[in-house]
Parts: C-alpha cells; sequence; structure tokens
C-alpha cells in the first residue's frame, strides 16, 4: 500500500497492516519506532505478537535527556513491549566524526541509500538491527518492522535482519506500506 502523504495521519492504518501481515504470514516480531510511545502503544493489544519498541538516543533533542518520558515506558513495558534505547546504529558515532570533520562515511552512505525507498524504510532497516543487536529478537527470522518520516509511522517492511557487524547480509523481502512521495 502507498500513502499519498509522509506522516502521523498513517501511523494507526501502518500498524494496522503490519500485525495483520504479522499474523497471515506467522511472523511473531514486531519491531517499532516510537519516540513519545504513541506508535509502540497501538500494539498493546496484540499480545498474541513479540514487541520492540526502539527510541530515539538518549540525547537526541537534549543533552543527556530521552523524548520517551519515564511513565509511558514504564507502561508500554508492563504491557509486554520491550523497550530499547540505544545507539543508533546507522549513524552513531560515525555522525560525530563527520560533524567534526566534514564528509561522508561509508555508514552515512549507506543510510542515504536507503532513504532513497523512503525515511521510513531507513529506520526500519535500523531499527530491526539494533533490536537483533540488544537480543530483544532472533538471528535469522524475518520480523515486520515499522517505521515512519518525522513523528508516527507511514512505513512497514519484512525484514530479516543481521547485526550491526554483518548489516549488508540484512534482507529486505517486502515493504507492506510506504509513502509514495
Amino acid at each position: 500500500m502507498y500513502f499519498e502523504n509522509t506522516g502521523r495521519e498513517n501511523t494507526e492504518k501502518t500498524v494496522e497492516l503490519a500485525v495483520n501481515t504479522a499474523r497471515e504470514r506467522g511472523i511473531r516480531h514486531i519491531v517499532v519506532a516510537s519516540n513519545s510511545g504513541y506508535t509502540a502503544g497501538l500494539l498493546k493489544d496484540a499480545d498474541d505478537l513479540e514487541a520492540v519498541c526502539v527510541t530515539h538516543v538518549n540525547g537526541f533533542v537534549q543533552p543527556g535527556q530521552n523524548e520517551m518520558p519515564e511513565d509511558v515506558r514504564r507502561q508500554l513495558m508492563e504491557s509486554g513491549i520491550k523497550v530499547l534505547t540505544t545507539t543508533h546504529v546507522l549513524s552513531g558515532a560515525e555522525r560525530a566524526m563527520s560533524r567534526k570533520f566534514g564528509g561522508t562515511y561509508p555508514v552515512e552512505i549507506m543510510a542515504h541509500t536507503l532513504r532513497m525507498l523512503g525515511q521510513g524504510v531507513k529506520v526500519c532497516v535500523e531499527i530491526a538491527v539494533m533490536a537483533l543487536d540488544a537480543g530483544l529478537i532472533p538471528y535469522g527470522q524475518p520480523v515486520i518492522a515499522i517505521g515512519g518520516t518525522g513523528r508516527g509511522a507511514d512505513t512497514a517492511v519484512i525484514l530479516t535482519p543481521s547485526h550491526a557487524s554483518s548489516i549488508l547480509d540484512t534482507r529486505i523481502h517486502e515493504i507492506i506500506c510506504k509513502p509514495y512521495l
């Protein structure tokens, strides 16, 4: 499915498509990007699926702080959703180098290449690799990742992630939905 626009207006439909596809295909794991907890919260009732919420790294907006309120994080975890906050695999320390010294580095080129398919596709690959590296999803199995452009979700992808150390072995099998733009 292609959405006419990017952003939050597609969130509920994106999550619905992702959950329905997971159930139809027998995929048990969903990884979702969520900074406020809103998008991840839409998975609370999908208790037949294993959900992992990946937030922005601490310091993304303000040094030393996380965007997700602690009470929201706690509610998600109490509902069975695992919450991961860690360094972004497609930026992290490499972004510090490019900011300090200028230029573009290999991981940033990979991120920009994935953005050719849309920001949400890049996010889906990134969060799935992060969840795999954290041991929150199984190695070698397809998962569904939900990401977006700005706030909310507008992209869902079936992929088999590989670890960051072998990220080029990640396989994108199907794009369930994304913005046309």
